[in-house]
């Protein structure tokens, strides 16, 4: 008499604590990229200022407003082209963070539809 009510109560257990695995290692995946961007993001914060320091040390350093301007063109075509360049590099971590957390979901799906 109490056999099925036994049988779903184990069903139900082992449901959910494939659902707490799936999250567990979703979860993971997305500290392990968030940790990665955050440290990506730092050090491309550290180049930036530095490059802007050493840029303001060349400016106040101009003999002429041509070579102002000239250093100042530099540095902004500089910054512009690694902005792009670190922003396109983020985007991909952030495209594979999005695959790495949803890998375990896509696994447990399979796996119950088999």
């Amino acid at each position: 008499m109490f056999a099925p009510i036994e049988k779903a109560t184990q069903e139900f257990h082992q449901t959910t604590k494939d659902t707490y695995d799936v999250a567990l290692r979703s979860y993971g995946a997305l500290n392990q990229g968030f940790q990665a961007i955050g440290a990506r993001v730092t050090d491309y914060s550290k180049r930036a200022i530095d490059d802007a320091t050493r840029a303001l040390a060349q400016l106040s350093s101009a003999k002429s407003l041509e070579q102002a301007i000239e250093i100042q063109s530099q540095y902004a075509k500089k910054a512009y082209d690694t902005w792009f360049a670190e922003a396109s590099k983020i985007g991909e971590i952030y495209a594979s963070l999005a695959r790495e957390a949803y890998k375990p979901v896509e696994q447990a799906v399979t796996k119950k539809a088999a």
